[in-house]
């Protein structure tokens, strides 16, 4: 409404006023530091505001319940003009006392509203601040007084927010204007405040035009059964608009009574029908069924606990204990003859009671051109008796799996679990698939229409847990009413064929051409993605192998994600279903450079489906057999358990005696390499918690276990067959070749391995393992023989000794694994750092892993220059302290500072994370 400078007056009273950006609109009046800022430093909201007046010249004071504040303008008519606009909107406020915010109730009701609230310590204050977590925001306030008094420090939006834990009772709210670094008392406590905060930026996230509509009726603004105001949630079945509270005691009452959705989030369920029929239903008219004989003591209210709501919602609907009871209850025949009656006229409320004392859905008509009441409602023209129907309709799935026959007619007979297939012969017609006692009936058991699923898996077991293996004719489909349908085909290709004529049916057209895709798992979910982090999108995903297809809502199709190749995986859990995953490198066409990695962000909104896309993401992103190419893999298709284990020796066992000749303990080398093989990417080597000597062990026994060999058993004769060749320049060239013939992962792998070896060998001063010392371990463990065959290890010893020009770039151009000069000379200075480090270590002079660094404040001048010296585990926002605190400056509620690694030309520069190490 208004916004510009002001002095404020300091809440001491003192003569100082401080300049401060201030903003008006029509609930709060808040100041920033400058215009640039996205927090305030404090908000008031205008409900609050008792009196605005003049107090001598340019200044006016803003009288608020239980404080003061004081503010001056530039000039006398922009005082008068600030204070006439503050007058008129708390006039306003004032003239609506019913549409007051959560900041202006008094604290029973600001509780209540509050989703979670309490103390909690955040980065840059000395103090815990009050926080309060509400609806789809984060209130931030100095102590529980102002929250009392609803006079905060500022808010924080959730719609660009996310959460993320980063200690035992640390955790991190993102924003893309800020870090909010909380730490709460307990982890417990941290859990509850992590749930909270991820239920909120659900919500942040969700739509309320459908809410707005069917609030629009009076009755549908208070929940049906509690009576809580907005409720945002209602039963598609029973019509009734309900409270959160309310629908998580809905849910347990099971989908066979009552199917719940969020008015704000399944905007998909919400067709225009179906809000119609709420606004011509409302909670008056489903409660005057539901509810008609309610005593008062077991009323609930919106304060009633969740035993309360349960035992009351289970005898209200379950047990139908306080309904009106139709006055043909108890007779089959005429409660179906009287609702074929009923659906084809526009009488809502004689259908619901009918329906809901006996009467049955699929009842036979008699009439053989609408056999069933919903093809009566149809041909009356009465749509919303029509969608009434649909959403009672008895689908069969309580009774367990369903098989689906071959178009042709044959009926498959299959065990699941040792429970049988129902034998049903389906139809898929019109975006309808629909399943039949036999193929002579013509009224189906049950249907599920095409737009209502959500994903299809092939041959998955993920919903039976007791089941040893899934079968292989096997297909699932999930719809949005978090459903899950098993059916089953005599063969795989059936199921397949199936599988593909459904999706063709539900797919979009944005994302047609995933069908093409020989995809094992297809359906849409929510994501975020690259500068798209604001709103996450609906896209169509495919799985294929250990590969993630991604369709966008607008049609583009995004870069395949290689999931081997993550760097990260982390599953989120309720109430916000979510998967963040890290990429290293997104699949790109051959002879285009690789591009950055990237987080993608997918969020479900059912959890069944959801928990089904995590369990096949991280199935397919984890080591699935014992070759190369089946392992996780690092951005230069390393093998990353090779990668671990290298980097662990690289840094710790350089300068060990002895290091790959002795054997560490068989115990700890065969656990340790299970776990690597199981998820190599959650695992972390560490010195004092793993010996060198078991690493090197686990790195050995990797390649002698491994499936096909290093070096192939296609290739591997041509490799010992090359050691006969005397003119060494010919054997380095049939190096070569055998090279360029490898796998590119057992190319990069191998590159990698006698790069570390040569590296190893460069420290045999003290380690004692030149070059022939690592062939004789190395050459019968990489060609998996007994050792007898000295060609193996000469292989070996001619990679190592020729290892600048095999792998050399003038003469491998084509070949991804290449070494130059540059390359050469990086490698040259990280063995001298390491010896540097080694002999300050053992002299005991200098702490291991210690460097003097020169650090510039800002800009690049000798007075700026300061010379630190930076450990092997110092942070960048230990390093940023640091140099503060030698400068003598203070940092400020509002100062952001960054640390930057600048390469020698200044050509460029990167920021380093606040936790990331900064060597």
């Amino acid at each position: 409404i208004r916004e510009g400078w002001l002095d404020k007056n300091p809440p001491q009273g003192s003569y100082i006023y401080q300049r401060r950006w201030v903003k008006l609109d029509t609930d709060y009046l808040r100041y920033f530091d400058s215009e640039k800022d996205t927090y305030s430093k404090r908000l008031i909201p205008v409900s609050s505001i008792s009196r605005v007046s003049s107090v001598g010249d340019q200044k006016f004071e803003v009288v608020t319940n239980n404080r003061n504040f004081v503010f001056r303008a530039e000039n006398d008519a922009d005082r008068n003009e600030w204070i006439r606009t503050l007058q008129q909107i708390a006039e306003e406020r004032k003239g609506k006392a019913a549409v007051r915010t959560s900041m202006s109730l008094a604290t029973d009701s600001a509780t209540e509203l509050a989703d979670k609230s309490g103390f909690l310590e955040l980065r840059g204050f000395k103090h815990k601040l009050f926080v309060v977590v509400a609806g789809d925001k984060v209130f931030l306030y100095k102590n529980a007084e102002d929250y009392r008094l609803g006079i905060g420090i500022t808010y924080i939006e959730m719609n660009v927010g996310n959460v993320k834990e980063v200690d035992r009772r640390g955790f991190d709210l993102t924003t893309p204007y800020r870090i909010f670094s909380f730490s709460a008392d307990s982890e417990q406590e941290k859990e509850e405040w992590v749930e909270a905060m991820q239920q909120s930026i659900t919500e942040a996230l969700s739509n309320s035009e459908v809410a707005e509509r069917i609030w629009a009726v009076e009755s549908n603004r208070f929940c049906a059964d509690c009576g809580s105001p907005k409720p945002d949630w209602a039963s598609i079945n029973l019509c009734v608009v309900i409270c959160k509270r309310c629908a998580g005691e809905h849910r347990g009452l099971g989908p066979g009574i009552t199917k719940v959705r969020s008015l704000k989030m399944d905007r998909k369920v919400w067709t225009e029908e179906l809000i119609e029929l709420f606004q011509r239903f409302g909670n008056i008219m489903a409660n005057q069924f539901w509810a008609a004989n309610v005593p008062p003591s077991e009323a609930i209210s919106p304060t009633s606990g969740s035993q309360e709501r349960k035992r009351f919602l289970i005898a209200k609907y379950r047990e139908g204990k306080y309904r009106h009871y139709h006055p043909l209850f108890g007779n089959q025949e005429e409660l179906d003859r009287a609702l074929c009656a009923a659906v084809t006229t526009s009488d809502l409320a004689e259908t619901q009671a009918l329906l809901f004392c006996g009467a049955s859905v699929t009842c036979d008509t008699g009439d053989p051109q609408c056999p069933t009441p919903l093809a009566l409602a149809e041909r009356s023209g009465q749509r919303l008796q029509m969608e009434f129907l649909l959403h009672n309709k008895t689908s069969g799935w309580f009774g367990g799996c369903h098989g689906v026959g071959q178009s042709s007619g044959r009926l498959l007979r299959a065990l699941l679990c040792c429970a049988e297939f129902s034998r049903r012969w389906c139809t898929l017609q019109d975006g309808v698939l629909s399943y039949y006692e036999n193929d002579r009936n013509t009224v189906p058991n049950g249907e599920i229409r095409v737009e209502e699923i959500v994903c299809l898996p092939l041959c998955s077991c993920m919903a039976w847990h007791s089941c040893s293996g899934p079968h292989e004719g096997t297909f699932e489909v999930y719809t949005e009413a978090d459903r899950l349908y098993l059916f089953g085909l005599e063969s795989p290709a059936s199921a397949r064929e199936w599988l593909k004529s459904i999706a063709k049916s539900f797919v979009h057209p944005c994302a047609e051409e995933l069908l093409a895709l020989d995809f094992e798992r297809l359906g849409r979910l929510h994501y975020k993605g690259g500068l798209t982090l604001e709103r996450a999108q609906e896209g169509w995903f495919a799985l294929v192998g250990s590969t993630l297809h991604v369709c966008s809502e607008d049609g583009r199709r995004q870069e395949p994600l290689q999931l081997r190749k993550l760097q990260e995986l982390c599953p989120q859990g309720q109430p916000s279903w979510g998967l963040q995953m890290c990429s290293g490198v997104w699949g790109e066409p051959p002879a285009e450079p690789r591009r950055a990695g990237r987080t993608l962000y997918i969020q479900g909104e059912r959890k069944l489906d959801f928990l089904g896309w995590v369990h096949a993401i991280q199935k397919a992103a984890s080591s699935s057999g014992d070759t190369l190419s089946e392992q996780q893999l690092t951005e230069s298709d390393v093998p990353l358990l090779v990668d671990r284990c290298i980097d662990y020796i690289t840094q710790c066992g350089l300068t060990s005696e002895g290091i790959y000749r002795k054997s560490g303990q068989n115990s700890k080398t065969t656990s340790l390499l299970e776990v690597l093989q199981r998820d190599a990417r959650c695992v972390r080597l560490k010195e004092g918690e793993h010996h060198v000597d078991d690493v090197a062990n686990t790195l050995k026994r990797f390649f002698r276990d491994l499936g096909d060999g290093l070096f192939t058993r296609r290739w591997a004769p041509n490799w010992l067959w090359a050691t006969a060749l005397e003119d060494e320049e010919a054997k380095v060239g049939e190096y070569r070749q055998l090279l360029a013939a490898l796998p590119p992962v057992n190319r990069a792998t191998l590159k990698a391995l006698i790069n570390h070896l040569f590296r190893v060998q460069c420290f045999s001063g003290e380690n004692q393992m030149n070059t022939h010392n690592l062939a004789i371990v190395f050459g019968p463990t990489l060609f998996q023989t007994d050792g007898k065959d000295y060609k193996a290890g000469r292989v070996v010893e001619d990679l190592i000794s020729h290892y600048v020009e095999i792998f050399n770039v003038a003469l491998m151009a084509s070949l991804p694994c290449q070494v130059n000069d540059q390359e050469m000379k990086k490698q040259q200075d990280e063995i001298t750092a390491i010896m540097k480090m080694r002999e300050a270590s053992s002299s005991g002079t200098q702490q291991a892993g210690d460097f003097i660094c020169t650090v510039y404040l800002e800009e690049k001048k000798t007075e700026t220059e300061q010379h630190v010296k930076v450990s092997a585990t110092m942070t960048a926002e230990e390093l940023t302290f640091e140099i503060l605190d030698r400068r003598k400056i203070v940092m400020k509620e509002k100062d952001y500072w960054s640390c930057f690694e600048v390469n020698e030309r200044e050509e460029a520069e990167r920021p380093l994370h606040y936790s990331e190490k900064v060597l």
